[in-house]
């Protein structure tokens, strides 16, 4: 098992993204803003369903990991720390899930 964590991937993202680097994927991502962030970010989910739906693992792997390279793209963008979104997760395996869902306000 990898000992590579998300906080550290958090960090590499934070870090590639206000480099500048014309040659970084991360930084590109940066510039281009958050609409096209969440754009890939979202190209990423949908490949990830379609390689699980179709038993493909060794796709599953690789999509899950641009699936969560991508979503820490968007949550740098909108300044959202992992330790925020960790600390939600935290918070919610307090309740069950059907507790917690009914607890959250409509819209």
């Amino acid at each position: 098992m990898s000992t590579f964590t998300l906080a550290e991937l958090e960090k590499i993202v934070a870090e590639r993204g206000r480099s500048g680097d014309p040659e970084s994927w991360t930084a590109k991502l940066f510039a281009r803003g958050m609409d096209k962030a969440a754009q890939k970010l979202g190209e990423e989910a949908v490949e990830t369903v379609i390689a699980a739906v179709s038993g493909q693992r060794e796709r599953v792997v690789s999509e899950s990991a641009d699936l969560i390279y991508h979503w820490l793209v968007v949550l740098a963008i909108a300044g959202v720390p992992l330790d925020e979104v960790m600390a939600e997760l935290a918070r919610r395996t307090g309740q069950t899930g059907i507790a917690e869902k009914a607890s959250r306000p409509r819209s």
